[in-house]
C-alpha cells in the first residue's frame, strides 16, 4: 500500500494531542457490525496462558544473567531531610559488595523536570533515594545499606495538601508548594449567572484518599553493557519511554539503548515512567562491567513508585425544578507529592451532563510525601466521585430519581469543544444496566427498611478517552510453511495484548491462532508503538496489525494471480487458499506461492490511520451497585455489580471481562479499604506493607455482570475498538457509596467507606 506521513490532532481531556507518524492513504473499509467474523468477538483464550499458569513465563523480575551483580537502595527514613555526610566505608569492606553509588560519586544527572539530580542532598520524603548498593547477592547488598551511617539535618515538613498552601507553610521546593501552572483553572458561560436562574443551589465537599497500584510484580530492572549498548529489562508500561529517558539521562543516542519487557505483572499506570532504579542500574553496570539488577521490596511499593493522589472537592450546582442544570462548579486540592504531577479531577464534570455554564479550579500541591503518578484513569475515579455524588444530591432535593435525572441533563456533544462524540451509547447502558439490577427495587426512601442488615441499590456514570491513535506500527512476516510472527513494539501489562493481535491477524489470514506467534515489548526488533496506558493499547495497536494482515492477504493474492495467469479479482481467498471462482480445481497454498516467487518469509509492515478531526472519541458506561450494610458492625458488603459500557468493538469477551473484573474489584478496593496513611507528627508512612495497607480478596469479591451496549466505531479505525482498561474502575466507588446511601439513609462524602465512618454516621442521624 502507497503511504504518506500524515500531522494527525485529536482532543484528549484539555490537551490537544498532535503526532506525526506514517498511514496508508488506501484505507481500509471497517468491519461492520453485520459482517460475519469468525475469530474477532469470539471468547478466545489468552495465547500466553500456559506459559504464565505454568511458571515458564520470564517476567522481568525472574530475568538471570552469568555474573549477574544484585542492588539494593537506601531510601531516606525522614519526610524532610538535608544529607551533611554519608560514610559507606564500613558498608564497603562487607565481603562481597562492589560498588556504592551515593551523591558524591553519582553524575549529575537532572530528573523531575530538573527538581532534584539522581540523587539530592536533600531528601523530600520517606523513601527518597539516598544510595545504592550493588554486592555478589541481594541479601548482601541488604546488609550493607545498615552499615552506611548517613548524617542528616532534620528540616521542617509538611504532608497535608490545605496545610501546605498556607503561607507560613514548610516550603518543598525553595520557590513554594506549587507547581508551574498552579491553579488549573477552566470556565465557560457565567456560572453565577446560572446559579441564579437556578431553583436550588446545592454545594458540598467530598473527599477522597491516597491509594498505591501495589502490583503484583514490583518495579524492576536488570541493565546489561556490551560495549557502547545497554540492554534493559524493565518491567514497564512504555519501552520507548523508558528507552529515550534512559539515554536522555546517560547523554548517549536512543540506538545505543534497546529496552525489552516480555511478560509483566501488572502496572495500573505507575510504571508508564521510567525509574531513577531503571537509570541507577545502568550506572553501576557501566562501572563494575557487569550486569546490574534492582527488584523493589514492597515496602519501596508503597513508599516510592507512585500513588492516586488525594482530592478534597468542594462542588457547587444550580438545579431547576425540572432537573435541568443550570451551572456547575468545582474547586479542588490534591497532593501530589514531592516531585511535579497532577491531581486534577475536574473532567467528568466538565463534560459528562449538559450545562452551559461551568467553572473549575484545580490545586495540585507539593507535599513530603510520595510523589503521584498516573493510577488507571487518573483523576477521573476522585472526580466521579465528587461529581456523582452531587448529581445524586440534586436529584433527590428535586424529588427525581438519580437515573431520570442523567437522563434529563444527556447531551450528544461534547460540552468542552461543542462537538460531537464518534459514537455514543450511554442511553443504552443506562437502560440495559438499570434492568439487571432491578433499579425499580432500590429504596424509594432512603435507609427505609427494617433490620439490622440494610440493602441499597446505587449507580454512576462514566467517561473516558480510550479511542487511541498514532503512531502505532505493527510488521507481519509469513513464512514459508505457513506460519505468521507478529512484531509491535507495545507492552502488554496482564491484559491480553498477545491474544488480540493474534485474533486479529488470524481474522484476515483466516489461518489458525495456533500458526501465529507474536512478539512484542522489544525496541530492537520491534517497530514503534505508544505507551500502553489510558486505554489506548488495542484501539492503536489493533488496526495497525490489521493493515498488516489485509497488506499480506493482497500481496498474497497478487502472487496467486501471476501464479495462475488469471486477474485478482476473479480469486477467492479462503483459510490460506487461493482458487479461481469459476474454477476450484485451480488453486494454491500459501506455502506454493512463496516457494515459487522465491522467498522464505514475505514482510509488510501496517500503521494505525489518523483519527477523525472534528469529533470527541470517548468511552461511556454506567455501573449499578447492590450493598448490604451491618448497621450493628458498619461493615459494608458489595452483592452485585452490574457494569454496561459502550466501548467500540468487542476484540475478546474474555479478556474483557478480565479488564472489567480487575477494575471493578479495584474500584472496591477505592471504595471501601485502601488507603495510604500518613503520620502527620512524623511524616513517616504508616501502611507501607499489605498487612496494614488493605486490598480486597476473593472474599470481598461481588457478583459482577458485564454488558456491552456498543459495537464497533467505524469512525475512529478499521477496527473499532475503544479501551476498556479505566472504564472498568471510573465509576465503580461512587455507584458503591450511593448504594451505602440507599441502604442507610445518610450520606459518606469522604473515601474509604469504613465501618467507623458508617457507624458514626448512624449515630448522628440517631440524635
Amino acid at each position: 500500500m502507497t503511504r504518506k506521513i500524515v500531522k494527525s490532532k485529536y482532543h484528549f481531556e484539555p490537551d490537544l494531542i498532535e503526532t506525526i507518524g506514517e498511514v496508508s492513504i488506501e484505507e481500509i473499509k471497517p468491519w461492520g457490525s453485520n459482517d460475519e467474523l469468525k475469530i474477532i468477538g469470539k471468547p478466545t483464550s489468552r495465547i500466553d496462558g500456559a506459559v504464565k499458569v505454568s511458571g515458564e513465563a520470564v517476567y522481568t523480575s525472574d530475568v538471570i544473567l552469568p555474573n549477574m551483580v544484585y542492588a539494593k537502595i537506601l531510601r531516606s527514613p525522614h519526610p524532610n531531610a538535608q544529607i551533611k555526610n554519608i560514610d559507606t566505608s564500613e558498608a564497603e569492606q562487607l565481603e562481597g559488595v562492589l560498588y556504592i553509588l551515593t551523591y558524591k560519586n553519582a553524575p549529575e544527572i537532572g530528573w523531575y523536570y530538573n527538581t532534584s539530580y539522581l540523587f539530592d542532598k536533600q531528601v523530600r520524603y520517606q523513601g527518597d533515594e539516598v544510595a545504592c548498593v550493588a554486592a555478589e547477592s541481594e541479601k548482601i547488598a541488604e546488609d550493607a545499606l545498615h552499615l552506611i551511617k548517613v548524617e542528616y539535618e532534620n528540616l521542617p515538613f509538611v504532608t497535608d495538601a490545605v496545610e501546605a498552601l498556607k503561607d507560613n507553610s514548610p516550603k518543598v521546593h525553595e520557590w513554594g508548594n506549587l507547581p508551574r501552572g498552579n491553579p488549573d483553572k477552566y470556565k465557560r458561560g457565567d456560572v453565577e449567572k446560572g446559579l441564579k436562574e437556578a431553583d436550588l443551589v446545592i454545594e458540598d465537599t467530598f473527599t477522597t484518599q491516597v491509594v498505591v497500584h501495589n502490583t503484583t510484580e514490583p518495579h524492576c530492572s536488570v541493565a546489561k553493557w556490551e560495549g557502547s549498548k545497554l540492554t534493559v529489562w524493565d518491567s514497564t508500561q512504555a519501552i520507548f519511554n523508558v528507552r529515550d529517558s534512559i539515554a536522555a539521562s546517560l547523554q548517549i543516542p536512543a540506538s545505543s539503548v534497546r529496552v525489552i519487557k516480555k511478560y509483566m505483572g501488572g502496572g495500573f499506570g505507575s510504571k508508564l515512567e521510567a525509574g531513577k532504579y531503571s537509570v541507577i542500574a545502568a550506572l553501576i553496570s557501566r562501572k563494575i562491567k557487569r550486569p546490574v539488577k534492582i527488584v523493589l521490596d514492597r515496602r519501596e511499593e508503597n513508599l516510592a513508585v507512585g500513588n492516586r493522589p488525594n482530592s478534597i472537592q468542594t462542588l457547587k450546582a444550580g438545579v431547576k425544578k425540572d432537573g435541568t442544570l443550570t451551572a456547575l462548579s468545582h474547586h479542588s486540592i490534591g497532593s501530589i507529592g514531592a516531585y511535579p504531577d497532577g491531581a486534577g479531577c475536574s473532567w467528568p464534570l466538565r463534560t459528562i451532563y449538559k450545562c452551559e455554564n461551568v467553572s473549575t479550579e484545580e490545586y495540585s500541591v507539593f507535599t513530603n510525601t510520595g510523589k503521584s503518578r498516573a493510577y488507571r484513569a487518573p483523576g477521573h475515579v476522585q472526580g466521579t466521585f465528587g461529581l456523582e455524588s452531587l448529581i445524586d444530591i440534586a436529584a433527590e432535593k428535586i424529588g427525581m430519581d438519580p437515573l431520570e435525572f442523567r437522563l434529563k441533563n444527556y447531551t450528544d456533544k461534547d460540552q468542552v469543544y461543542n462537538i460531537p462524540y464518534t459514537s455514543k451509547k450511554l442511553k443504552d447502558a443506562y437502560e440495559k444496566g438499570a434492568n439487571a439490577i432491578g433499579w425499580h427495587r432500590r429504596n424509594k426512601v432512603p435507609g427505609s427498611s427494617n433490620g439490622i442488615l440494610k440493602r441499597g441499590i446505587g449507580m454512576a456514570t462514566q467517561i473516558w478517552w480510550g479511542g487511541g491513535g498514532p503512531p502505532a506500527y505493527a510488521t507481519l512476516k509469513l513464512n514459508r510453511d505457513g506460519s505468521v510472527n507478529v512484531m509491535a513494539g507495545t507492552q502488554d501489562l496482564g491484559t491480553g495484548t498477545y491474544t488480540f493481535i493474534a485474533q486479529v491477524a488470524s481474522e484476515v489470514l483466516q489461518l489458525p491462532i495456533e500458526k501465529i506467534s507474536i512478539t512484542i515489548g522489544d525496541t530492537e526488533t520491534c517497530p514503534y508503538c505508544g505507551a500502553s496506558g489510558g486505554s489506548t493499547t488495542a484501539a492503536s495497536v489493533a488496526p495497525a496489525v490489521r493493515d498488516a494482515a489485509e497488506q499480506m492477504k493482497a500481496k498474497l493474492i497478487s502472487g496467486a494471480a501471476a501464479i495462475l495467469e488469471t486477474s485478482e479479482e476473479k480469486l477467492i481467498y479462503a483459510e490460506g487458499i487461493i482458487s479461481v471462482k469459476n474454477d476450484p480445481s485451480k488453486k494454491i497454498t500459501i506455502h506454493e506461492i512463496i516457494s515459487k516467487m522465491r522467498e522464505r518469509v514475505l514482510v509488510t509492515t501496517g500503521a494505525r490511520s489518523a483519527n477523525p478531526e472534528g469529533y470527541m472519541i470517548n468511552t461511556f458506561g454506567a455501573q449499578f451497585a447492590e450493598v448490604e450494610v451491618d448497621t450493628f458492625t458498619g461493615k459494608v458488603r458489595v452483592i452485585k455489580i452490574v457494569a454496561a459500557h459502550d466501548i467500540g468493538r468487542v476484540l475478546n469477551p474474555k479478556t474483557l471481562e478480565n479488564q472489567f473484573h480487575g477494575g471493578i474489584i479495584q474500584g472496591l478496593g477505592y471504595a471501601l479499604m485502601e488507603e495510604r496513611k500518613v503520620d502527620s507528627n512524623t511524616g513517616k508512612v504508616l501502611t507501607a506493607n499489605l498487612y496494614s495497607y488493605l486490598i480486597p480478596t476473593i472474599m470481598d469479591t461481588p457478583e459482577i455482570e458485564v454488558i456491552i451496549v456498543s459495537e464497533g466505531d467505524s469512525m475512529i479505525s478499521s477496527v473499532g475498538a475503544k479501551g476498556v482498561g479505566e472504564p472498568a474502575i471510573i465509576p465503580t466507588a461512587a455507584a458503591i457509596a450511593h448504594a451505602v446511601y440507599n441502604a442507610i439513609g445518610v450520606r459518606i462524602k469522604s473515601l474509604p467507606i469504613t465501618p467507623d465512618k458508617v457507624l458514626n454516621a448512624l449515630t448522628l442521624i440517631k440524635r
